[in-house]
């Protein structure tokens, strides 16, 4: 099942994607709860229902089953795509949490040592933004990096669990570019600071139920930058496995429902090429995951971007 939230009328929903259609599941529920064994209504945001997806994805699946047989054409339950606006399916996640330098060939074109163990870092919330927005040039910044990335979203709490069990915290799985200032990341004794101005972290377009990806370790991932090919690389590259890593985070922090993990990024970001590329104004990306989807942004400057300023490169 692919989930999303969109915007309609100044009001959020969440909503299923089908045949390049939005179903507004709470239009669903509206026309049918009383049709069906009760249950709660559909939340208004994704983060809710994966709260409580044991309940509300049964109850979603029967919804779209019993509309399928007996709907009705007076009311209208589908938006086109351009009919509403997409937005990024988790908004105010409790955690963001980055691995680093998770694939051997990204490791050997930032000239970096495979780590021992994963290099974990945070975004935050303020870096959030969804498929279709603009990612804003900060007014500090003349290195503008991009990185494609596999991410998991956490569906249960999960505190010091087992590689073994660790599928069972699983929702499902989206896109994010880890965009990062690069200038501003190194200029640190950390990466924080790089890797989180606004807008910084697109998602979506959607989250991908696990139960419809096969194997999250054998999926094609790329990324183009107008049109060319920057990224191209495969999960199973992944050093650290998506088990481990949520092992891993567990044993020293709790995973909470709609905890994002964005899992690392292949070779062929901007810093790693000669020359280097570095985004600019008017610039177009892509990111594609086999079985995911693909995650679109544009680039522009930031409204009070000026020129001299940036070029001060105040850190």
């Amino acid at each position: 099942m692919k989930l999303l939230s969109f915007r309609s009328q100044s009001h959020t929903y969440v909503g299923v994607l089908q045949d390049n259609k939005i179903v507004n599941l709470t239009t669903l529920h509206d026309l049918h709860q009383h049709k069906i064994e009760s249950r709660s209504a559909i939340p208004d945001t994704m983060e809710t229902l994966i709260q409580n997806h044991d309940t509300m994805i049964p109850y979603i699946k029967e919804l779209m089953e019993y509309h399928k047989n007996h709907g009705t054409s007076d009311i209208k339950t589908t938006f086109s795509l351009s009919e509403v606006e997409i937005i990024s399916p988790v908004s105010q996640p409790e955690k963001i949490i980055c691995v680093g330098l998770n694939y051997l060939d990204h490791c050997k074109e930032t000239e970096m040592d495979p780590p021992p163990t994963p290099v974990i870092f945070s975004k935050y919330a303020n870096a959030i933004i969804g498929d279709n927005d603009a990612i804003e040039l900060p007014v500090n910044s003349n290195q503008v990096d991009f990185e494609a990335e596999l991410v998991v979203v956490i569906g249960d709490k999960a505190k010091c669990v087992t590689e073994e069990t660790a599928d069972e915290y699983i929702f499902g799985y989206t896109i994010m570019n880890d965009v990062s200032a690069r200038d501003l990341q190194f200029a640190d004794n950390q990466w924080t600071r790089g890797k989180s101005p606004d807008t910084f972290a697109p998602i979506g377009p959607y989250i991908i139920t696990k139960d419809e990806v096969k194997d999250p370790h054998n999926l094609d991932i790329s990324l183009t930058l107008n049109g060319e090919v920057m990224q191209k690389s495969n999960t199973k590259n992944l050093i650290f496995k998506i088990p481990y890593i949520i092992s891993y985070l567990s044993q020293s922090m709790t995973l909470k429902p709609g905890d994002l993990i964005a899992t690392g990024t292949p070779p062929g970001v901007g810093m790693g090429r000669t020359p280097q590329v570095w985004l600019k104004e008017g610039d177009e990306l892509s990111i594609t995951i086999e079985s995911i989807g693909t995650l679109n942004n544009s680039v522009e400057k930031h409204p009070s971007y000026v020129n001299s300023t940036a070029s001060k490169q105040v850190y």
